[in-house]
């Protein structure tokens, strides 16, 4: 049975592995890193199965305007069983309606985010990581 809980504290190498079976491009050999990732995140929402952490959505968020989801990943094994629908519905549920979600999309994934509700966003604007 698929269990979603929200986390305080998670351990980096679970967040590693998961990003390596889910295919999201992260920092995976960056375990300090990924660490960093998860303690300044305001945000993180897990799926369990059981004992095996199979999703995660990763947020910064100021809980009344805006949510930035920087992380859905959910294990390759697990796909088509409504668990990115259902990290997604709890995020916005854990947000209220008053809060725009926003997150920005790898090439191979676009098709994907309509099916939650999202719209693409044309006026978005970047300054990439070195």
């Amino acid at each position: 049975m698929i269990s979603y809980q929200v986390e305080r504290e998670i351990d980096p190498a679970a967040v590693a592995d998961l990003f390596r079976r889910s295919g999201i491009r992260r920092p995976v050999d960056d375990l300090d890193r990924i660490g960093r990732m998860i303690e300044h995140a305001n945000l993180i929402l897990c799926a369990w199965d059981g004992e095996k952490l199979i999703a995660i959505a990763r947020a910064l968020t100021d809980f009344s305007y805006c949510c930035y989801l920087s992380d859905l990943a959910f294990d390759r094994a697990y796909q088509r069983q409504g668990i990115g629908k259902g990290l997604v519905d709890r995020i916005k549920e854990i947000v209220g309606e008053e809060v725009m979600i926003l997150l920005l999309s790898a090439p191979e994934a676009e098709s994907y985010y309509p099916h939650l509700g999202f719209e693409k966003a044309e006026n978005a604007w970047r300054i990439p990581r070195r």
